[in-house]
């Protein structure tokens, strides 16, 4: 059980059975009245967001999650399938689960996954991951005042922007968490 004062951002706790990481916390403290924590939660699961507000002696219940490493293997029109590197059992999450980083999933890709009761609920991505153009269209000529950009696709389908000097065939590195376009390697 957390105290009061160890709910903080970035910890994992558990709703109505269900894990939430903690988002955002703030503490009030009002004149003669006890201290408050207002804080913003985010489902793991299916990603919905709660605001709680825990009173002086209120305590919240950690949730038992543990990471393990797994390989991306593929992914189809509503999963995505991985196999646990300790183990080798291979088992798949729902596409709308994983969410936006589904989009630079690659094949062989290492993964962190996150379980809650012995269940695989999310994945991370390495935050920077190397990708193939495979479509740029070339930068107009002239156009180049200021800090210009064009819409390319990465290998995995993905549709990111990236300067104009960026050509099909390049590898480029992408921060997965923003989708930004980090460097050309």
């Amino acid at each position: 059980m957390l105290n009061f004062n160890e709910i903080k951002t970035g910890k994992i706790i558990e709703v109505n059975n269900e894990p939430y990481i903690i988002m955002q916390s703030s503490h009030h403290k009002v004149a003669r009245g006890g201290a408050v924590l207002k804080t913003k939660l985010k489902n793991i699961i299916n990603g919905n967001t709660l605001e709680k507000t825990f009173q002086g002696n209120d305590k919240a219940q950690e949730a038992e999650t543990e990471k393990q490493k797994a390989d991306f293997l593929y992914k189809d029109e509503l999963e995505a399938h991985f196999m646990n590197n300790s183990n080798y059992e291979q088992f798949s999450l729902n596409l709308e689960e994983i969410g936006e980083q589904a989009r630079f999933l690659k094949e062989g890709t290492e993964v962190s996954v996150l379980y809650f009761q012995n269940r695989p609920v999310t994945i991370e991505l390495p935050i920077k991951m190397e990708f193939k153009v495979t479509s740029a269209p070339p930068g107009v000529k002239g156009n180049s005042a200021g800090n210009v950009t064009k819409s390319i696709e990465i290998e995995t389908g993905a549709q990111i922007t990236a300067p104009l000097f960026v050509n099909e065939g390049d590898v480029i590195r992408v921060n997965t968490e923003t989708g930004e376009y980090v460097e050309r390697v």
